[in-house]
């Protein structure tokens, strides 16, 4: 085989990968092509819903639905196979146990219960390991889980919806709409590959929004976080969606306010700062435990102020609509800064038309070393 080859194969396992990205939370997205020495493709599959069989497995099926041997095959796979017991059994050891020569794999797992497991035990078995192409992309596809295995916070992606001067509301706090269709439409997108959507008490007051997704097709809804410092959250409020996870994190305890919370289906968790406000770095510790890879931020200026400057975004999605609107509510509230050195650094990653608007996204400098 030769490298280009390689390549090739490589990017059929992530297109496949790229297929799941929105049932395999938290899981990770990941895909897996299996060939013949001279380049057949033999089977192919992508990670299923979590507690189902993963790429490998599929692609093992797909084989043998096919009626083909994968004796002697070479296995393309976006992530490292994985060597433990988990909701299913290990990867690894169901390649080797089917005859597989070769796995090259773009990326290790991140996992602390793999990394690199799976690649010894291979090895153990006969199999040759490569590391091949597609590693970067392997990992921006899953980004969220890398986020949470290293360093156990998930991957914060703030969306912003804004007019061409950065307002994202008038004074009176009418918004709807100032992007246009496409956009929103866009930005369900983006809801719907997150694991869990958050938003703030002043949101919920305010515009009494459910946060689901609506305008895509999606196999599951994301979970949805509140910061919501004094249990103010009505009970009739639009959030309480039967069958979606509901985390309202608050720092004043009112027994039974979280009793009747508790009874519409809310998870209520105490994490107060010193200041008596939610401690949101230990509400994203806490995201993390509980399977959260991308949180994705729908706030006012005010949360997405707090969250900015504890530097706890990863990377802002921003819809700009051209128009002006003057006088108005802004992107996040935070500051006022002495020095121009003291701006978060961003760097752009894509642009995108979407309709008449403007679609950024940017990610904070150097957030996605880990």
């Amino acid at each position: 085989m030769t490298p280009t080859d390689s390549h090739t194969f490589m990017q059929q396992a992530l297109a496949l990968a790229a297929q799941s990205l929105l049932i395999t939370a938290p899981n990770p997205r990941v895909g897996c092509v299996i060939t013949s020495p001279d380049g057949q493709v033999l089977g192919q599959g992508a990670t299923q819903r979590a507690g189902q069989a993963h790429a490998e497995i599929m692609a093992l099926r797909d084989a043998a639905d096919r009626g083909h041997s994968v004796v002697g095959a070479i296995a393309y796979v976006t992530l490292e196979p994985c060597s433990h017991q988990g909701r299913t059994g290990p990867c690894c050891d169901a390649l080797a146990a089917a005859g597989v020569k070769k796995v090259v794999a773009a990326i290790g797992d991140p996992n602390p219960l793999v990394t690199g497991q799976g690649f010894v035990r291979l090895q153990a078995a006969g199999v040759e390991v490569e590391i091949g192409p597609g590693g970067t992309e392997s990992r921006e596809l899953n980004l969220g889980f890398f986020s949470r295995m290293v360093r156990q916070t998930p991957w914060v992606r703030m969306k912003l919806a804004a007019s061409l001067d950065g307002k994202t509301a008038l004074d009176n706090g009418v918004s709807q709409w100032i992007t246009s269709p496409a956009a929103r439409t866009d930005g369900h997108a983006w809801r719907a590959r997150a694991c869990a959507v958050l938003t703030g008490i002043g949101t919920v007051l305010a515009d009494n929004p459910k946060l689901d997704v609506r305008l895509v097709e999606t196999p599951r809804q994301p979970a949805l976080v509140v910061i919501d410092s004094r249990l103010e959250t009505p009970l009739e409020a639009a959030l309480f969606v039967p069958g979606r996870a509901l985390y309202i994190y608050a720092a004043v305890a009112n027994a039974e306010k979280q009793a009747a919370l508790a009874a519409r289906g809310a998870t209520v968790v105490l994490l107060p700062n010193a200041d008596g406000k939610v401690d949101l770095r230990a509400m994203l510790r806490d995201l993390a435990r509980r399977e959260i890879n991308e949180l994705h931020v729908e706030a006012g200026e005010k949360l997405n102020g707090s969250l900015i400057r504890e530097g706890l975004v990863d990377e802002f999605v921003v819809y700009l609509a051209p128009k002006l609107i003057g006088q108005g509510r802004g992107m996040a509230h935070f500051g006022p800064l002495q020095d121009l050195a003291q701006a978060l650094p961003l760097e752009f990653k894509s642009t995108a038309m979407l309709g008449p608007d403007l679609r950024v996204l940017a990610r904070v400098c150097g957030r996605d070393v880990f």
